[in-house]
Order: structure tokens, then sequence, then C-alpha cells
């Protein structure tokens, strides 16, 4: 998003001045209003400068922490994490083989 999509600042929405006739607005509550958008308005300035400024600090670091070789260190970790996980699952589960259908029924099998 870029500043040059906006048509109003929140200083040209203070200084809107509008005719008046003899029916038309409440002047005091157009005004009440517009003081409502202004300050939403400056609200959402101040969000997107912030977020901008987030985001370039994250491309920043992001691109000085790129380590073509640390994808693969991770997956490799949780490779053998995951591996690990599996083990005692299946360590697990023998030993609650052997609880419910007894050693010698688990011996059995293994023969």
């Amino acid at each position: 998003m870029t500043e040059d999509r906006f048509h109003l600042t929140g200083k040209e929405i203070l200084e809107k001045d509008f005719k008046t006739s003899m029916r038309g607005y409440n002047q005091e509550e157009v005004d009440e209003y517009l003081d409502l958008v202004i300050q939403d308005y400056e609200q959402y300035e101040q969000m997107i400068k912030d977020l901008k400024e987030e985001n370039d600090r994250l491309k920043k670091n992001r691109s000085l922490s790129k380590d073509p070789v640390q994808p693969e260190k991770r997956e490799t970790r949780s490779m053998k994490s995951g591996n690990q996980v599996n083990y005692d699952i299946l360590k697990r589960l023998s030993n609650l083989e052997k609880e419910v259908f007894g050693s010698r029924d688990y011996q059995d099998d293994q023969e």
C-alpha cells in the first residue's frame, strides 16, 4: 500500500469547510463527526507507518540471517526428533502390549 492511494490527510479533513444553507446540516454535529474521522485516520496512518517499519526490519533481519545450509540443519534436527518420538511410541506400545496380553503371549508372537 502506498501513500499516493490516500485522497485525504488528517489536516485536509480538519480544514474542510462545508457551505451552509438554511436547511443545511448541523455544523457542530458535522464537526464532532469529522473530529472522530480525523482521529481514526491518524491512527490508521500511524499503524501503516509502524507496520511498514516492522516489515522493513523483518526483511532486513531475514536477509541478514539467511544461511543456505541452515534449512537442511533444521530438517535434520526435526527428522531426528521425529525418529526419537517414533521409537519412544513403539517402545511404549510394546510395553503396553506386554501388559495387556501378558509377556508369555507376547514372546510366542515374537518367535
